[in-house]
């Protein structure tokens, strides 16, 4: 099977070219000189037989424009200060504490570098590192990995991950699941019963429901072992820390969990304030003003997951009864917990990592559907009391200020115009007003994209929201794998590493043609292979 590369002068081919060789790329002289590194289909397969992941290369190259480099570009002149990192996948370290697809992690690794990224982030699972036992800490897979980072010349982000994950696979600790067997009012629950099982509800924070000891210092021993494991890479390969802070890492309720995808427009969602814990702080709360009944549950009003704002009397645009007493009353209370968890959790960080010179995050949703709407009711079911009356992310921005942590926002990505019409939805002017209360209280942010599979014109969005004053401190983009290396996408995510490096070339950095006519053909056992079309 051939691969043919032919020159260009726009392109970094020196340094490139390595890695063309490392990953086994071919050539035909009679074809010219062409490089294909950024056209090539690379992806990340799954064995059925096994899970050996393998990076595959068809030789069919996908035409894209030449990859330019403008000097005067207004973006690439804005984003000069834009730190860019490339999520790894999410199962990068296996359950039996292994790097899962070590060849081909080290391939992509070697490419990133190569293309200009600055580092990669790594989620590191709490159901992993602790799975056994209380206190019992495997870190072989994570320092494995960290060390294979370290040998490519990025840099590592990580991201502590307190919760659960359902694709891929990975639960929480086996010792803390069985408790919940037997007390499952330790997870978040809605209104009918049901309980979220891939964190534990902030109502347990500070309660011993794990073998005598609460949530959060049980979080701390798994931060201190970190610290102690890691500290000789801290500030030089580690650059910073990610504090998961809820479902999917977030800062919120799971309220949008358990809803249906069969529908194209995102509903209302439902308050998750029914564990046996919430619901004794609720009423602690309500007899504390006053007011008994409003301590019973939630709102009885509030329609369920999938339904528009309308089809219950609690989000109603006009006399809902968000707009009550007793909406203010219940909002208030249920998102003063959400921040008060937050709290906590950035606040034990921010101490443990204080001696080691960390840069601590913490990571805000961005639930943009309904936000036309005046009562907003997707931000208010999870957990954010922000409605067309009241700002809900100046406290929130505060907090993050407090504990001098760094917020990361997702959604860069999506633009209104890609939004379903119906949702009324509107992730640009969210996330204007959420970088408005930021840069209020001085909190630095930094920035990723949402979808996996890519937003419609989320290249543009991205571009835009890293130019002009909208200062971001660090862009992750989420997330490597099978999309990420395929030729529909890997040359437009080209194109924004160029623009954000702005990278030039020397006349010394082209290769000769009998140079780049080299190759490497891989053994069979090192789990890259070339597949033909």
């Amino acid at each position: 099977m051939e691969v043919s590369v032919i020159r260009s002068s726009q392109t970094k081919i020196g340094r490139t070219k390595l890695a063309c060789r490392e990953l086994g790329f071919r050539n035909s002289k009679a074809n010219g000189v062409k490089l294909l590194t950024s056209r090539s289909n690379i992806s990340f397969a799954q064995s059925t037989k096994s899970k050996d992941l393998r990076l595959r290369f068809a030789p069919r190259a996908v035409q894209s424009p030449p990859l330019r480099s403008d000097k005067s570009s207004d973006f690439s002149k804005r984003s000069k200060s834009v730190r860019l990192y490339v999520g790894l996948p999410l199962d990068t370290v296996s359950e039996c504490n292994t790097v899962n697809h070590a060849r081909a992690i080290a391939a992509g690794l070697k490419a990133l570098k190569l293309l200009g990224v600055e580092g990669v982030e790594l989620p590191v699972w709490w159901g992993i590192v602790e799975k056994e036992a209380s206190e019992k800490y495997e870190w072989s897979g994570y320092l494995a990995l960290a060390e294979m980072v370290q040998n490519a010349g990025l840099k590592l982000h990580v991201s502590l991950c307190f919760h659960g994950s359902k694709q891929p696979n990975i639960p929480l600790p086996e010792w803390v699941s069985r408790i919940g067997e037997t007390q499952p009012g330790i997870f978040f629950t809605d209104k009918s019963g049901q309980h979220y099982k891939q964190c534990l509800s902030l109502a347990v924070d500070d309660l011993p429901v794990l073998n005598g000891k609460t949530p959060v210092q049980v979080y701390h021993g798994f931060c201190e072992s970190f610290k102690s494991t890691f500290l000789p890479s801290m500030g030089s390969t580690i650059q910073g820390i990610s504090m998961g802070l809820g479902p999917d890492g977030e800062l919120r309720y799971p309220s949008h969990d358990r809803m249906t995808k069969s529908s194209r427009v995102r509903g209302v969602g439902e308050f998750q304030c029914y564990d046996q814990n919430m619901l004794n702080i609720l009423k602690q709360h309500a007899d504390a003003t006053g007011n008994h009944y409003w301590g019973l549950g939630g709102p009885h009003d509030a329609p369920s997951y999938d339904r528009s704002p309308n089809s219950g009397n609690f989000f109603k645009d006009h006399g809902g009864s968000w707009e009550s007493p007793y909406g203010d009353f219940f909002l208030s209370w249920y998102s003063n917990q959400l921040i008060s968890h937050g709290n906590r959790l950035l606040s034990l960080a921010s101490s443990t990592f204080d001696d080691a010179d960390m840069t601590i995050y913490g990571k805000v949703p961005l639930m943009h559907s309904w936000y036309r709407t005046r009562s907003h009711a997707s931000e208010l079911t999870s957990g954010f009391y922000n409605t067309s009356l009241r700002d809900g992310y100046e406290a929130v921005a505060e907090m993050f200020a407090r504990n001098s942590c760094k917020m990361i926002l997702p959604g860069m990505d999506l633009a209104d115009e890609h939004q379903p019409h119906e949702s009324l939805s509107s992730p640009e002017s969210l996330l204007k007003q959420i970088r408005t209360a930021c840069r209020k209280h001085g909190v630095e942010i930094s920035g990723q994209n949402s979808s996996v599979s890519g937003a419609p014109g989320g290249f543009e969005q991205i571009k835009k929201n890293l130019s002009g004053e909208n200062v971001i401190d660090l862009f992750t983009y989420q997330r490597m794998g099978a999309y990420f290396f395929s030729p529909e996408h890997f040359p437009s995510f080209t194109q924004l590493v160029r623009n954000l490096n702005k990278q030039e070339l020397d006349s010394d950095d082209l290769p000769r043609e009998d140079e780049a006519a080299e190759s490497l053909q891989m053994s069979s056992d090192s789990g890259i292979q070339m597949q033909t079309a």
